[in-house]
């Protein structure tokens, strides 16, 4: 059985996520065959695995830092809200049912069992598992009923180590109220001598520390003396890494990765409309990596209106946000950016927003049936039961790409792009911009289908992750480049090796400001 350790946190978005990601990054690269875990998710980011399982992407995120292949093993519970219908609870990797919150504990025994199950397989594989807590343990009204936190660490063994993000303000009280509510656990009744959950925290980091450490360093010695347990790590901050995180990250620090020199110009301003349920937007992360592109989130009519492109994102739940922007003027705001001859660009609800209509008949979304989409597209999509899922490659289908890629030829691409699926709803009407080929098991035996539709300067596609290819996104800018009178650029960025790049950028960082021998002395004990 392999070796386990944990990281949890005193709140969400303290950094758990990527402190994971770069302990996985530094443990492969000594040789240790390591795989991240986390055993429950709540997230609207998600990743397809090669066998068509749908798991949280900061897991896939943790896999590829371990130079491993995602797997639903992984994370076998993954949450995403919908709004009035509840979660979407998917359990190893597929869809089991739409809940409403206490009918999601209920079912939580058989979650546990599937999180055991999971750790058990993942856990004959590898010989370190680098565990991810969610939320704070210290939640004293859920402690009785989680089964990601402390129930995961009683379960494997695993010893804590606590983050908690000086950032935010009150980190030592954070740290020492965690310790405190954790002890004499009621959950399970222990037996005499036994570990209390807050035995099972070994020892803190303070993330996100900006500033001189000196003035730190009492607070150090305080926290210790009152809980017994050390700092191992203060991070510095370091503003954006260029790397994905959860959900809880701020969309707001995301104008765009300043990877590149300040001096070089940004030409184009590239506007993703910031959706309430707005779901992978991980997908433009890419763009972040381009030195003359600038990548905002928002709403507003004056960015909406004069941007080089605008791109509609996924949703989790479509009819609530297309009806948002209808209310709220947004979709006026759209329709005269197209008209001006913006590009305009939907991907999967997005893209099942640009239609004629939505049809809703099971009632999966809301209580609509029918509404009526943009009209930009000549399409309309039925929302059904069944989710797809599916690594896909895809052809562009000759003489479909729109008219703004014909002001710099056609596209430089190679033979196939790659992307994966995940979607209820299924589209009919004009479709046929992309030629698709389904890569996971249980759909690979299938026929190619036709997918996307565009229509002058507007198109669509349920292809998530179309950016990630290099050559087609380049394409993409060169041809607002040409637009605006500017020669296209020839060099590529490598999206996957600058990513790349950054996990190790990443992991040099923590091991330069961690206590490793402390670390490696836990999970040797």
């Amino acid at each position: 059985m392999a070796e386990a350790l944990m990281i949890q946190g005193t709140g969400s978005g303290v950094g758990k996520s990527l402190i994971v990601a770069g302990l996985c990054r530094i443990f492969r690269d000594i040789g240790i065959n390591v795989a991240p875990f986390k055993a429950q998710n709540m997230a609207l980011n998600s990743f397809i695995t090669k066998e068509g399982g749908e798991i949280g992407r900061a897991q896939a995120l943790q896999a590829e830092a371990a130079r491993i292949e995602p797997s639903v093993d992984m994370n076998p519970i993954l949450l995403k809200a919908s709004g009035e219908t509840g979660c979407q609870v998917i359990m190893n990797g597929r869809v089991h049912s739409n809940m409403k919150a206490y009918e999601y504990y209920a079912f939580k025994k058989k979650a546990w069992m599937a999180v055991t199950q999971a750790y058990e397989r993942l856990s004959k594989k590898y010989n370190l598992i680098v565990i991810e807590g969610a939320g704070s343990p210290a939640e004293i009204n859920l402690r009785d009923d989680e089964i990601v936190n402390m129930r995961v660490a009683r379960y494997t063994g695993a010893p804590v180590i606590l983050v908690g993000d000086i950032d935010r303000g009150g980190v030592f009280a954070s740290l020492y109220g965690t310790v405190e509510l954790l002890k004499n656990s009621p959950n399970p009744p222990s037996p005499p001598n036994s570990l209390c959950d807050a035995d099972y925290i070994k020892a803190f980091i303070i993330n996100k520390f900006r500033g001189d450490i000196s003035i730190l360093k009492p607070g150090l010695k305080m926290i210790y003396e009152k809980t017994g347990r050390h700092v191992i790590s203060v991070i510095p901050y370091l503003g954006d890494l260029g790397l994905h995180e959860e959900d809880g990250i701020s969309l707001d620090g995301l104008s765009y990765f300043t990877r590149h020199s300040s001096s070089v110009t940004r030409h184009f301003k590239i506007v993703v409309l910031r959706l309430r349920y707005i779901a992978n937007f991980t997908d433009f992360d890419p763009f972040r990596y381009e030195q003359d592109v600038e990548l905002i989130y928002s709403l507003r009519d004056v960015d909406i209106e004069n941007a080089d492109l605008v791109i509609i994102p996924g949703s989790k739940n479509t009819v609530k946000d297309i009806l948002f922007l209808k209310e709220n003027g947004i979709e006026e705001s759209i329709k005269r950016a197209a008209k001006k001859g913006i590009p305009l660009i939907g991907i999967c609800g997005g893209y099942q927003m640009l239609g004629e209509k939505i049809l809703d008949p099971l009632g999966m979304e809301s209580s609509h049936k029918e509404l009526k989409g943009f009209g930009l597209l000549d399409i309309e999509t039925k929302i059904e039961k069944t989710k797809l899922t599916s690594q896909v490659e895809a052809q562009i289908v000759s003489g479909k790409m729109p008219d703004l890629f014909s002001l710099n030829s056609e596209p430089r691409t190679p033979d196939f792009l790659r992307g994966y699926e995940i979607h209820m709803g299924v589209s009919k009407g004009d479709i046929g911009l992309f030629k698709l080929f389904r890569l996971a098991p249980h759909a690979s035996h299938l026929a190619p289908v036709l997918d996307g539709s565009s229509k002058g300067n507007v198109w669509g596609t349920y292809i998530h992750g179309i950016f990630d290819n290099d050559q087609f996104r380049r394409s993409l800018i060169n041809s607002l480049r040409v637009k605006k009178g500017l020669k296209p650029i020839e060099d590529i960025v490598d999206y996957s090796n600058s990513r790349d790049d950054a996990l190790n950028k990443w992991a040099k960082i923590l091991k330069e400001n961690m206590d490793m021998k402390f670390i490696e002395g836990l999970i040797n004990d």
